[in-house]
């Protein structure tokens, strides 16, 4: 049975809650979900559950400093935009696949709608270089400010694991409230290794931020 986290506490992603090993690491889903809260009158018709509100799920990749050592290189695409971070140690909505090919991000969901994961990461925990020592999982909430969209709008937000074979590990769930009125981005949680495992920690950090390098700086080399 999986085990529903409150928020700071960790369990074992590999080890159930009698501390036998029965979760298959070789490739962990990290799924994420919400949904818009519903309002009466008009302004329900215009953040109801369909409307177009994008949360965008990031990861970074840290290594035994706590810091992303490879932020990327910055290309030009073919209709002439620059992407930046694009290939390093950050996967998100511009670069969904790390250049190890063992964590990717599977897609953009632009509203929330439907049931289950509305976004999803793919790790191979096993396969992961020993540089990595922690993974921290973000939400941010795209043009949130200008947007005027919030946490405090958002009920059912949830972070799962979800081992090789389909068995829910655990489940880290966070509804808004008028605390996270304003708070554009979420630091959800984090897996880091230990002792030779991997951890899974509930975080549940809001921030006002609708931009996720604004958290990155806090965990990039200094020039």
């Amino acid at each position: 049975m999986a085990i529903n986290l409150q928020k700071g506490q960790t369990i074992d992603l590999r080890k159930n809650d009698r501390g036998e090993n029965v979760y298959d690491l070789s490739k962990v889903t990290i799924g994420l979900g919400w949904d818009v809260r519903k309002q009466g009158g008009f302004f329900g018709k215009l953040f109801s559950k369909e409307a177009e509100y994008d949360l965008d799920a990031v990861a970074f990749l840290l290594d035994g400093n706590g810091k992303v050592a490879n932020l990327g290189k910055t290309v030009q695409t073919n209709e002439g935009r620059q992407i930046a971070l694009y290939q390093g140690d950050v996967v998100f909505f511009n670069s969904m696949q790390h250049p190890s090919g063992n964590i990717w991000l599977t897609g953009d969901n632009r509203t929330g709608a439907g049931d289950g994961d509305d976004e999803q990461i793919i790790v191979k925990l096993d396969q992961l270089d020993e540089s990595y020592q922690k993974i921290l999982f973000l939400v941010t909430i795209y043009q949130g400010k200008q947007n005027n969209q919030h946490f405090g709008m958002i009920e059912n937000a949830f972070i799962r694991a979800v081992d090789a074979k389909g068995k829910e590990i655990t489940k880290y769930s966070l509804s808004g409230d008028a605390s996270m009125n304003g708070k554009c981005a979420m630091v959800f949680a984090e897996a880091y290794r230990h002792n030779g495992d991997w951890k899974f920690r509930a975080i549940g950090e809001p921030h006002q931020t609708d931009n996720f390098i604004e958290i990155l700086k806090q965990y990039a080399y200094s020039n």
